[in-house]
Order: structure tokens, then sequence, then C-alpha cells
């Protein structure tokens, strides 16, 4: 305390020398920082930080010790203690406290912030998914009565009124095309993850008995290794797995289409491959790929709304995993993503 005063700190501490004091202190009162020696005659110092951790305070520890070794002092960094400071050279106590502190106020300050992203997150879902909802009804009647004047009146008005009918039936479509994609990207999520034990190829074949027809009327190759069981939602794999299929297959090249789907173990992760013989993806499109409604050709070329890859990313990220791809036009593209890896122990 003397070596902070000196410094130019106002300070004010307790002192506990036992496990129970330092508990009911820190239930009790808020503090900036903890100062900790490494041994006591009944408790190690560094049980304060899984103290600490227990009762979900984030206040740092500095370890002040008359000795403790490099190993030890690297050691307890990696327990998460802050700093440690031997008793010998109070002098960077200061400047450890400081540092200290400063750090502790930055993590708050994204914690807040990442709060903050996560609740406009959910009103932005919300919004949409409200939106998209009560959009629907009037979206029906518009193109049911759209369909009537055509039934009624197409070849009894002049040529303009027929173009004229034509353009608002296929935009009355389109808008409802439009409104169920949203609705099924801010449902995903909604109502939580039913994490269970998700075989992968049980999930590859129900993906490919969706996909069957598309598969016999392009003449596409699905080759396939054995897959890995997972923690995950099945059925938001099979929307994964069925979404980068069907692209492989929408966006073929010349040749029938080859699809390739793989995975191998990589750290603490599965990274799952879905490979193909398509046209590829062009370099000025990358940062295009997984945003929303981001078409990357026009509706005469393909159909669709640009949301499919959306939804893969959405749904990959809610299972703590990442999505990316590797392309060359001509030649093909190569999504991959991971998913966590997890023991099961009978």
């Amino acid at each position: 305390m003397r070596a902070l005063r000196q410094a130019g700190f106002e300070t004010n501490a307790d002192v506990a020398r036992t496990a129970e004091e330092f508990t009911r202190l820190v239930r009790k009162n808020s503090y900036d920082v903890i100062l900790a020696d490494y041994e006591f005659p009944d408790w190690n110092g560094m049980e304060s930080v899984e103290l600490l951790r227990r009762e979900g305070q984030d206040v740092p520890v500095i370890l002040v010790s008359g000795t403790l070794g490099e190993l030890t002092a690297v050691e307890c960094i990696k327990q998460g203690a802050a700093d440690y400071v031997l008793k010998d050279h109070l002098a960077r106590l200061p400047e450890s406290v400081r540092r200290a502190v400063r750090e502790r106020g930055l993590r708050q300050e994204n914690q807040q912030a990442q709060e903050e992203l996560a609740r406009s997150n959910r009103d932005l879902e919300q919004f949409a998914y409200v939106a998209s909802h009560d959009l629907q009804e009037p979206l029906r009647m518009v193109a049911t009565y759209t369909e009537l004047l055509a039934e009624r009146y197409q070849g009894k008005l002049d040529a303009n009124a027929d173009k004229y009918i034509h353009y608002a039936m296929d935009g009355a479509r389109r808008m409802q095309k439009l409104v169920h994609d949203l609705l099924a990207f801010s449902r995903v999520g909604r109502q939580g993850l039913a994490i269970e034990s998700a075989d992968c190829n049980v999930v590859l074949q129900a993906t490919l008995l969706n996909l069957e027809a598309t598969v016999r009327e392009s003449g596409a190759l699905v080759e396939y290794a054995q897959l890995p069981v997972v923690m995950a939602d099945s059925s938001q794999l099979i929307q994964v797995l069925q979404n980068l299929i069907a692209n492989a297959i929408k966006f073929r090249g010349v040749a029938p289409p080859l699809i390739r789907v793989s995975a191998e173990a990589l750290a603490k992760d599965w990274v799952f491959s879905v490979a193909d013989n398509g046209m590829g993806i062009a370099p000025d499109q990358v940062d295009n790929v997984f945003v929303i409604f981001r078409r990357l050709h026009t509706r005469a070329e393909y159909p669709g709304n640009g949301i499919g890859l959306s939804i893969c990313k959405k749904i990959i990220e809610q299972h703590g995993g990442r999505i990316w791809f590797e392309s060359e036009p001509g030649r093909g593209s190569s999504f991959r993503f991971t998913l966590p890896i997890k023991v099961n122990i009978n």
C-alpha cells in the first residue's frame, strides 16, 4: 500500500488471510485489483483467481511475492493472474496496477459492446420476423387478385394492359418469395438449437433424399467419404448441406456436376468440405458470397434470391464454427465449414 501511495494512488484496502475471509469480502465489496502473496499458511494465493471466477467477478489479481521462479510465474499468468511483482522490485507495482486496471476497463467495454451488438441483432431479427410474417397475408391478397385479373381480362384489353398485368403478377410472386426467404432466415435459431449426437452420414443421406430429383435431372455425381458424429442440430445441418450441394448443381459448368463431401479432424474442430467442378466464383464477387440477398448472377441466368449461403453462415456460427470458401473460376469451388469436436466419455 505504501508503494502505491508513493506513486500517487489513493488506496483503500481490506486484508484477507484465508480463503473464507477472501470469499466473504469479494461478495460484500467491489474491488479494482487484488494483490495476493503466492504462499499463505493455509492456502495458495492463486486460488483467489479461481474463487473470483466462481463468483463471476472480473477483478485482476497481481501476485506480490518474495520469490517466484520464472516457470512458476509463467504458469500463474496462464492460469489467469494479471501479473506478478517481486517484493524487492515494488517500484514495478504501480505500473502493473495501472495496466491491470486499464485492461480490465477494456474488457468491460468490449463485453458491453458485444452485449449491445447481440441485443441489436436480436431486435433486428425480431423486426425481420414480424415484418416478413405480417407481410405474407397482404402479399397473398395482391398476388391472388392479380392472377384473377389475368384470368378474366387476359387478351380482352390492349397489349399494354396484358404487359402491365404480367409485370404485376411477376413482381408479386418475387415479393412473396423474398418475404418467404426473409422469414426462413429470421427463423434460424429462434427456437434454440436442438443439440444432440448427429451422425453426419445419416444427415448426408437425408440431404441427398431431399435433392434426389435435382441430382437425377442434372446427372450429378455426389461422392463422399466416411463422415464423423458431431454434437449439433441435425435438421440445421441438413439445411447447410442441402444448400451447398444444391448450389454446386445449380452453378455447374459444361461437364456433369461432380461433388465431393468430406471431413477431417484439425486441432479442436471437424473441417467439412463440399467441393465441386462448377463454374467457380469470380474474384470481384468474393465479398458478396455470404451477404443476404446479394445475388452473384441475374434472375434471367439463375433463379433465387441469394439467401441460401447467408442461412448456412448463420447456422454454422450458431454452432460455434465458421464457414469460408476457395474458388477458381472455370474449375469449381470448395466450401468449408467447421464444427467443434465433441468427445463422448462412456
